[in-house]
This record gives structure tokens, C-alpha cells and sequence, in this order.
């Protein structure tokens, strides 16, 4: 798994994510809530699999 996300584009997943996480665990619980898993991992992580499959690349090659 090679890094296909760049530095801005991680910060913001990774706040997404726990700004949507942050409402689902204080029960301000919408259906969008629980989804903050998913950019907050990716963010983590520094791939995402959608942009895998769509060719594309935020990050600046080495």
C-alpha cells in the first residue's frame, strides 16, 4: 500500500473524522456520525482505496 494522500489532504480527513465522531459520541447522532471512521482511518493511515480505483493522488512524488 503506497501513500496516495497528501499532508493537507490527511489533516483534513483526520478532522472530519473527529469532528464527526466527536457528534455521534456526545449524541448529537446523525446518520453521517458514525461515517467519520472512515476519513479519520484514511487519514491515519495515508491511503485511501477510492482514489485507488479512480487513479488518483494527492500526495507529491518522492
Amino acid at each position: 500500500m503506497t501513500r496516495n494522500e497528501g499532508t493537507v489532504d490527511r489533516a483534513l480527513r483526520i478532522v472530519v473524522g473527529l469532528v464527526l465522531l466527536y457528534f455521534a459520541l456526545t449524541g448529537q447522532y446523525t446518520p453521517w456520525s458514525w461515517i467519520g471512521v472512515v476519513p479519520l482511518l484514511t487519514g491515519v493511515v495515508g491511503f485511501c482505496p477510492l482514489y485507488r480505483v479512480l487513479g488518483m493522488s494527492t500526495c507529491k512524488a518522492a
